[in-house]
């Protein structure tokens, strides 16, 4: 079968959850609404970060909208029924991933445009220039894009929601939270971290804003390898 019509089913299946569409809506609300909070009570240290705040929260939707659409393909046996139409499963996880990578894209562009409308509004004449804020918004488009799809590739090797999203929300509320500013160690070089320093003014560590979204993408493409493979040589 062509690529075209598989990925025309995925996104059927992508658009006719609500699950799915719930996550996508909570991006953009999760984002735009902590961001407001935090550049309301911002001390001006780093006024692009201050408007791009709620990306830490945002990803969390993001994660759950990648997890999601992935994990239940393993449900009821819809993985089974998936492969049947499209015996070639290197073809169908591509339309897979590409299904959920460009409604990620879509709606983390919107979030990152409306943030920062949002948070030069709040900010005034504290808020980040244009050329700066606009930095912003494509990197964080880009990141809860990547952070969509690197849940997608972990939730094919685990085979489960539940188990996806009980590694990866621990794991980034640790290091968001608790080493998130020990900034130059190697925390910098974990997938959250690397593709946030695309928010910031300015960055103590080693990674600039695109080698920063660079080694995310590097993540990514390791998980949906994984992931791939997990598809290709493991049961339906």
């Amino acid at each position: 079968m062509p690529f075209a019509p598989v990925l025309h089913a995925e996104w059927i299946k992508i658009r006719t959850l609500r699950s799915l569409l719930g996550a996508l809506a909570a991006i953009l609300v999760a984002t735009a609404a902590f961001s407001a909070l935090a550049a309301a009570d911002a001390d001006g240290s780093d006024p692009l970060f201050s408007v791009f705040f709620g990306v830490s929260f945002g990803q969390i939707a993001a994660i759950a909208f990648g997890t999601t659409a992935v994990s239940s393909e393993f449900r009821g046996g819809a993985l089974r029924l998936s492969l049947a139409a499209v015996p070639d499963r290197g073809r169908w996880f591509a339309a897979k991933a590409t299904a959920i990578a460009l409604p990620a894209l879509g709606v983390g562009l919107l979030t990152g445009f409306v943030t920062l409308l949002v948070g030069r509004a709040v900010l005034g004449t504290a808020a980040p220039g244009w050329t700066e804020g606009l930095r912003g918004a494509v990197g964080c488009a880009l990141h809860l894009t990547l952070m969509a799809l690197f849940a997608a590739g972990l939730a094919a090797v685990l085979r489960s929601g539940v188990a996806t999203l009980s590694v990866l929300i621990p794991f980034l509320l640790i290091v968001s939270f608790v080493i998130g500013d020990l900034s130059g160690s190697a925390a910098d070089f974990l997938p959250d971290r690397a593709g946030q320093v695309a928010l910031h003014s300015s960055w103590d560590g080693a990674l600039g804003p695109w080698s920063g979204l660079a080694v995310t993408a590097l993540w990514t493409a390791a998980a949906l390898l994984a992931g791939a493979w997990s598809v290709r040589r493991r049961d339906a």
